[in-house]
C-alpha cells in the first residue's frame, strides 16, 4: 500500500513537471522551432518546423532519475518502494513513449527523414547516456 501511495504522489510530481517543460518550450518558439532548408517538402515561404525538443529533454532526465534511483535506494539502502516511487512514480509521470514515437512518425510524413533518425538516435543515446551518468552519480 505504501509503494502505491508513493508511486502516485511522485507520478503526480512527474505528470506537472511534465507539463511544466512542454509549456515552457510552447511558450519559447524559437527554442522548439527551426528553420527548414529552402525547398524542403511540405513548406511554405518563412514556415518554421517544430522540434520536438520538450520529449527530449523529459525523456533524458527521466532516464537519469532512473539510473540514479537505482544507485541511491542501493547506497542508501532504503526500501524498494522508493525506487520503484522514483522509477515508475518520477520519471513514468515525467517521461513519454507514445509522443516520441508519435513524432517521429510526423517528421516521417512530412519527408524529414534525416530529422526523424535524429530523433530516434538522440532519445536512445542521450537516454543511454543518462542512465549511465545517473548511476554514476548517485553511487
Amino acid at each position: 500500500m505504501m509503494a502505491a501511495a508513493l508511486v502516485g504522489v511522485f507520478g503526480v510530481a512527474g505528470a506537472l513537471l511534465r507539463f511544466a517543460v512542454d509549456s515552457w518550450f510552447a511558450q519559447h518558439t524559437s527554442v522548439r522551432s527551426i528553420q527548414p532548408a529552402a525547398g524542403s517538402p511540405g513548406t511554405g515561404p518563412g514556415e518554421r518546423l517544430h522540434w520536438p525538443w520538450a520529449t527530449l529533454v523529459v525523456n533524458v532526465a527521466g532516464c537519469f532519475i532512473i539510473g540514479a534511483a537505482h544507485a541511491l535506494t542501493l547506497r542508501l539502502g532504503l526500501a524498494p518502494e522508493w525506487q520503484t516511487a522514483l522509477a515508475a512514480g518520477l520519471a513514468g509521470g515525467l517521461t513519454t513513449f507514445s509522443s516520441w514515437t508519435t513524432a517521429t512518425v510526423r517528421l516521417l510524413s512530412e519527408a524529414r527523414f534525416g530529422s526523424a533518425a535524429l530523433n530516434l538516435a538522440g532519445n536512445l543515446v542521450l537516454g543511454f547516456g543518462a542512465a549511465a551518468a545517473g548511476l554514476a552519480v548517485a553511487s
